[in-house]
């Protein structure tokens, strides 16, 4: 038996897995963001480790006999968060996490010097890890100067469970301290940024052995071990190992939280102009590059929050039958943007209202707005080399037939669905436990789903989605004047 274990923004999700790669079991736990000031988000790395006491004592109950033959555990996480400890491996201040703008300034420092992005092959975002350090160190010195360690949220979670101090490649190609082609710290940019390299921890492949379970883990697991314990890959990372997208013309879409369009690649080739994101892949000698956009069913949850509806609720008023695009179009940068414009003080709009407007067509023109934005790193992608004839749609978003065939009509791709049962970054960390444990060959272990059906692009109305599109480009650099975030 294999767990995987995704540390999510919302919550943990965990999933027993069969040698076989079948799925014996699920559990889930949640926990909440704090957000103490416009632009921050945070969480206490305590609740993280109560949701996976929980969420495994679930999964025990549920296992029944076969949780004795747990042999290995994976781990994926999201990205960017900065869990600082001390010496003694105690947590310094609360984790601020991927979607926090407040080092906006800070990346900007760091961007500007070359050195940054030819080393790290990316854009120095103000959601990334170092721009954080550089924030704390200006506004927070006290716990600044305390810091030993700074670890990615999915590696404290680790750090818990075996007592050993890693990271993984894919994790730390989003910290704009790892040289992300040779696949290795970079002392230059750790430096620039006013860190140690003592302060980073060991970095691994996503699929290598990290540790094992402590002797306290696994008396509270109710285990003998050993158990192995994987180094895991950031969020998207372990996703692509759950989804198969491992090799070239593999990619994915996930309408979660944020927005991803997700492109494997089997060189490095990066292109930090784009403000595509080029990342190690959680396996040795892969890449994958991927837009990112910071509200996809987040900004649903917004609606209905306003609305003082459920996100369901709102998604059924729209319908499964694919209409003419709506007049009213939705800008979605509710937190900012990364892909393709990296502004983190953009705010989002609802273009086009009249008295007519009802929550059905802000719904639509919702995940327009959404597609529209994903079509945008659709296009960054492709001025990579990156080349997609097909994407698997995954995430809480690809419940809506509706949502996937604008999606599908904008970016004028296929989207095939896969088959009910459990996809994304538990399962691939799930696989990358079972890898590091066995030795296994990769490509007998991350394999690509079967596919249930696909919805194609309506050549009925890809004409006009495109119209629709060319208009939604035109507003960004129309609204950027008016929407920035007072300073």
């Amino acid at each position: 038996m294999y767990l995987g274990l995704d540390l999510g923004t919302s919550g943990l999700r965990a999933v027993l897995m069969q040698a076989d790669g079948c799925v014996m079991a699920v559990a889930e736990r949640g926990y909440g963001v704090a957000h103490p000031k416009a632009g921050w988000s945070e969480q206490a790395p305590a609740d993280w480790l109560s949701a996976c006491a929980g969420a495994v004592a679930d999964l025990r109950a549920q296992a029944g006999g076969n949780w004795a033959a747990l042999r290995g555990v994976g781990l994926s996480g999201q990205m960017h968060g900065a869990v600082l400890l001390d010496k003694t491996g105690a947590v310094l201040r609360p984790c601020i996490l991927w979607n926090d703008t407040r080092a906006a300034s800070e990346a900007a420092v760091l961007d500007v010097d070359p050195d940054f992005r030819t080393i790290s092959g990316n854009i120095v975002f103000p959601g990334f890890t170092a721009p954080k350090l550089m924030w704390v160190a200006r506004h927070e010195p006290d716990v600044f100067a305390r810091i030993a360690k700074v670890l990615l949220p999915k590696d404290y979670l680790r750090y818990w469970l075996t007592g050993e101090l890693a990271m993984d490649m894919s994790d730390a190609a989003g910290t704009s301290w790892l040289d992300v082609g040779a696949r290795a710290w970079s002392p230059v940019l750790i430096t620039k940024s006013g860190m140690r390299p003592d302060q980073m921890p060991d970095l691994l492949e996503g699929c290598r052995r990290a540790g094992v379970l402590t002797p306290v883990r696994l008396r509270e697991w109710g285990l003998d071990g050993p158990v192995t314990v994987a180094a895991g890959g950031g969020d998207n990372a372990a996703a692509a190992c759950g989804t198969g997208c491992v090799t070239e013309r593999r990619g994915f879409v996930s309408l979660g939280t944020s927005g991803v369009l997700l492109a494997a690649r089997s060189r490095y080739a990066p292109a930090p102009e784009t403000a595509v994101h080029t990342f190690c892949h959680a396996l040795p000698d892969r890449w994958y590059q991927m837009g990112v956009i910071l509200s996809a069913t987040d900004a649903l949850n917004w609606l209905a929050r306003t609305c003082g509806q459920r996100p369901e609720a709102l998604s059924a008023l729209t319908g499964e039958t694919l209409t003419a695009p709506s007049n009213t179009l939705f800008l979605p940068y509710l937190s900012g943007e990364r892909t393709p414009h990296n502004d983190a003080a953009i705010r989002g709009a609802f273009i086009g209202l009249d008295i007519g407007t009802d929550q059905a067509e802000l719904t639509r023109a919702l995940m327009q707005g959404v597609a529209f934005a994903l079509r945008d790193s659709l296009e960054a992608l492709k001025s990579t080399g990156a080349k997609l004839e097909r994407l698997l749609a995954i995430g809480g978003g690809a419940q809506s037939d509706y949502w996937l065939k604008v999606l599908a009509t904008v970016l004028n791709l296929p989207l095939d669905i896969p088959e009910a049962g459990e996809l994304g970054g538990a399962l691939g960390a799930a696989r990358l436990g079972l890898i590091a444990d066995t030795g296994a060959a990769v490509d007998t272990v991350i394999t690509p789903p079967d596919i249930a059906r696909t919805i194609a692009p309506d050549p009925a109305f890809t004409a006009a989605y495109e119209a629709a599109y060319q208009r939604y480009r035109a507003l960004y650099p129309a609204l950027k004047p008016f929407a920035g975030v007072p300073s």
